[in-house]
């Protein structure tokens, strides 16, 4: 691989450097503890509550397991200080106290001479409740210009995108104030820190997953059909975060206990983006530099982790999936903006407040992990990002790129709890695994869209994404490839769990390509694909895919777009 990596580094004028030897030590950061938040004085465990199965802890779900089960999970010797977590709290934090949280610590940076923290306004939610985030850096100014131009890498940390998935929160309102005042601090001297601990305020204070009009967010971050996936886009187009972290939790029993007379086992699933065209050396960077590493976090605070993997809602189908492989999560847009973009899920969904500490430590263990690994490699980050950009431009035209891939199906053995006695239960599950993609669709990459002066809603959501769009000011002509519609039906966006809560469904279309001389009118639109988004802009404007911008109606027809095919000669213009 690093014989590789220098080939394909003779190809640009910013050379990717030897591939590091993760076997040894990487470059000396701060010393800063597994666990970086301060407990209180003294740290004191906090006693485990066992609830019986079928008994409500502190809300509505039943806890679907006995103390035998409860006893695997004893809580850290650290105790955790947020509002929501506050001794006796029947109640998370909540949206005000959110909001109070960072402007407090925006404060306290104003009255010292360590890093910079700003609050920022990322706009309403649908409920009105503000969407916020906060950065602490230590650049002259908190502004996005400012803060690139130090050319130190952004982390973005985003919580409970999942309004019923509160311990991400919790554990974000840690990691912010350490990293203004306390143990993390040392970090900013390599890196930015950008938090976001609710992206999902009207689900969290509503206790359900989806946002107020029944969309799930999570699966809304090509379409931006959301004002809360909006918010993140134009935060990440912005400023332009090198590692992305999404947490989540997942359910602990449920559809398992059902199908598999078994609960989950681990502290943390973890997965990095697995989508088509990520580029590989991104890749190999979530991997060793990032996964690899959390992983031994958590192990050195004995926590437990495996890859993420959920199952379907339909109680005969068995079958195991990792993470989804389509464009649409925060994780795989991500990647396809050539962040390092990893999902970290703690055990949550459907227990209520057990074992709360625990869940908000495995967060703070494993994004502590990363904000480590991303001052570490600070440097090499920074030249990753300048090489797969142009490696991505440099596609355009040339090479050809997978349409649609899916996971591919193996058998695997996986752990899981007696829900009686806690024991470990394997059971050899079918697999479904993201880590090696199958090509369902492929066909050359075009050199750019055309699309019609009337796709102005898709143009929207491109530009916030961070696509480059010209419009065209003189009429033209370009050799392109239009497409002709074969078969179509409508259904519901699919994944792993079923079908995904949007609010339409989608319409699935097959097509062959026509290539000819297209007409490029006044006021049409460019979409060059020889840019560092190329890939994204693909998941968007290939119109047979779930996930298209086609699919999901932000294009009114498939006459509104042309795949073009040489380098146009059109007089263009920023499209406005």
């Amino acid at each position: 691989m690093a014989a590789a990596a220098l080939l394909l580094a003779a190809c640009t004028s910013v050379p990717l450097p030897q591939w590091p030897d993760t076997t040894q030590p990487a470059t000396a950061v701060p010393a800063v503890p597994a666990t970086a938040p301060r407990a209180p004085s003294p740290a004191t465990p906090v006693p485990v509550q066992v609830t019986p199965i079928g008994a409500a802890p502190n809300g509505p779900a039943a806890v679907p397991y006995g103390a035998a089960v409860a006893a695997r999970f004893p809580d850290p010797a650290i105790v955790y200080s947020t509002p929501g977590l506050a001794p006796g709290r029947t109640s998370f934090t909540s949206n005000a106290e959110v909001q109070t949280w960072l402007r407090d610590l925006a404060r306290q940076s104003a009255q010292t001479a360590g890093p910079k923290a700003a609050v920022l306004s990322l706009g309403p939610s649908q409920r009105g409740e503000p969407l916020e985030a906060l950065i602490v850096t230590r650049a002259s100014s908190t502004d996005a210009a400012t803060v690139l131009a130090a050319a130190r890498p952004t982390v973005l940390l985003i919580g409970q995108q999942h309004g019923n998935e509160p311990a991400g929160s919790e554990a974000l309102l840690v990691i912010a104030r350490e990293l203004v005042q306390g143990l993390l601090q040392p970090l900013l001297d390599q890196i930015n820190v950008i938090i976001v601990p609710r992206a999902n305020p009207d689900g969290a204070a509503a206790n359900q997953r989806v946002t107020a009009n029944g969309i799930d967010m999570n699966r809304d971050h090509l379409l931006l059909k959301t004002p809360e996936a909006r918010a993140l886009a134009k935060l990440a187009r912005d400023y332009r975060p090198m590692v992305i972290v999404d947490a989540h939790e997942y359910t602990v029993a449920g559809r398992y206990l059902q199908k598999f007379d078994a609960v989950q086992r681990f502290d943390a699933l973890l997965q990095y983006a697995t989508t088509a065209n990520l580029p590989d050396f991104v890749t190999k960077a979530s991997e060793e530099w990032f996964r690899q590493p959390v992983v031994a976090a958590l192990k050195e605070q004995s926590l437990s982790s495996e890859w993420y993997y959920t199952t379907s809602t339909d109680p005969d189908d068995k079958r195991i999936s990792m993470g989804g492989t389509l464009p649409d999560t925060e994780r795989n847009v991500g990647g396809l903006e050539n962040a390092v973009s990893l999902l970290i899920e703690t055990r949550g969904v459907g227990i209520g407040r057990l074992h709360i500490q625990r869940r908000v430590h495995t967060d703070v263990t494993a994004i502590t992990s990363v904000l480590n690994s991303t001052a570490r490699r600070a440097n090499d980050l920074v030249q990753l990002r300048s090489y797969v950009e142009r490696e991505v431009s440099a596609k355009a035209c040339n090479e050809e790129a997978v349409i649609e891939a899916a996971p591919t199906p193996t058998r695997r053995d996986l752990i899981m709890l007696d829900p009686q006695t806690g024991l470990d239960h394997t059971i050899t599950v079918d697999w479904n695994s993201a880590l090696q993609l199958r090509a369902l669709k492929s066909r050359m990459r075009p050199c750019g869209y055309l699309l019609s002066a009337a796709s102005t809603v898709a143009v929207d959501r491109l530009r916030l994404l961070g696509v480059p769009v010209m419009q065209v000011t003189e009429p033209g002509t370009v050799l392109g490839e239009s497409y002709r519609e074969t078969a179509r039906s409508t259904g519901a966006r699919q994944d792993a769990r079923g079908a995904i809560a949007d609010s339409q469904p989608v319409t699935r279309v097959a097509v062959d390509l026509v290539r000819g001389v297209v007409d490029a009118p006044r006021g049409s639109y460019y979409v060059p694909v020889n840019q560092p988004l190329g890939s994204l802009v693909l998941a968007a404007l290939e119109p047979d895919t779930q996930s298209s911008y086609f699919a999901n109606h932000l294009l009114d027809s498939l006459q509104s777009t042309v795949r073009v095919m040489t380098a146009p000669s059109l007089t263009l213009q920023d499209a406005p």
